[in-house]
């Protein structure tokens, strides 16, 4: 029994951190139905950005965090004026197509400046917590914790201020927004720089226990878009509902099964379900 509960933990460890990159990609596919596989690239430059601060410059973990997420959230602003902007009225294939190009230029330049080597970022929180008889390494509390306050900060930012609710009404509906003067780029920009503090905040809190290398994002974006499907296309419980079935499918399928099938058994999972819920679980737009 201990050892089930030590699963449920790892399950909602690996759960937190993909339904914090999952709920940035939905954001930006709900409101400006942009498939944005950059993504995945922006995730890795938040763990690279945080390691290269704490290792350069000495800043505590969490300053490195808070100084990723800036940095990150800049570049994901940037991108959406330079390169998702333009193509605006183009074809749903061109974002795509585009977004692909950004993510091979991003990890092309990691590469460069840092090597392919694997890194590690240290955390302070080193200690190990017995707790009703299991054993729970702090960082993974840590994790579950910010990324809980996290989603809970996310929903009340949408749903009590005024900005969080014209980013609601862009995903509704967007001319209706525009002819009551809700300025469309400015929620552009606004939405691509959450999405991008999300990513980068779950790569700095899960880089402690796991590693740093210019490909870490690639099969991270590949579940992030499994797990907005299977939410649902722009649902934000969907987006954490599904991180948590595909976390918790990894977690026990690796402990009862085997590691090596892990990824299998969550997109077996996945298709299962969307067997049974074409639509996904919580079908609809941003809410």
């Amino acid at each position: 029994m201990v050892m089930f509960f030590q699963q449920i933990l790892n399950g909602l460890t690996l759960g937190s951190v993909y339904s914090l990159v999952a709920l940035g990609l939905t954001l930006i596919y709900g409101i400006l139905h942009i498939p944005n596989f950059s993504h995945g690239a922006l995730y890795m430059v938040g763990a690279y950005v945080a390691y290269y601060f704490a290792g350069a410059f000495g800043v505590p973990y969490w300053g490195a965090m808070v100084g990723a997420a800036l940095v990150v959230a800049l570049l994901a602003v940037a991108s959406e004026r330079l390169v998702f902007r333009p193509l605006r009225d183009a074809p749903q294939l061109h974002d795509m197509i585009a977004a692909i190009g950004l993510l091979l230029f991003l990890e092309a330049v990691v590469q460069a400046i840092w090597g392919a080597d694997f890194h590690r970022l240290q955390s302070p929180h080193t200690q190990i917590v017995h707790l009703f008889g299991l054993v729970a390494p702090a960082q993974r509390l840590l994790i579950v914790a910010a990324a809980f306050a996290l989603m809970l900060a996310l929903h009340l930012f949408l749903q009590r201020t005024v900005t969080g609710s014209t980013i609601i009404a862009m995903a509704q509906d967007r001319e209706g927004a525009a002819l009551v003067g809700i300025d469309a780029s400015r929620v552009s920009m606004l939405t691509f720089a959450i999405s991008g503090a999300l990513a980068a905040v779950a790569a700095v809190l899960f880089a402690p226990i796991s590693l740093i290398y210019p490909a870490m994002g690639d099969l991270v974006i590949l579940k992030a878009f499994v797990i907005i499907i299977l939410g649902g296309m722009g649902s934000l419980p969907g987006a954490i509902l599904g991180g948590m079935v595909i976390g918790f499918a990894e977690s026990f399928g690796a402990f009862y099964i085997s590691t090596n099938y892990k990824d299998i058994i969550a997109f077996a999972l996945f298709v299962l379900i969307m067997s049974v819920r074409p639509s996904g679980l919580f079908p609809g737009g941003v809410r």
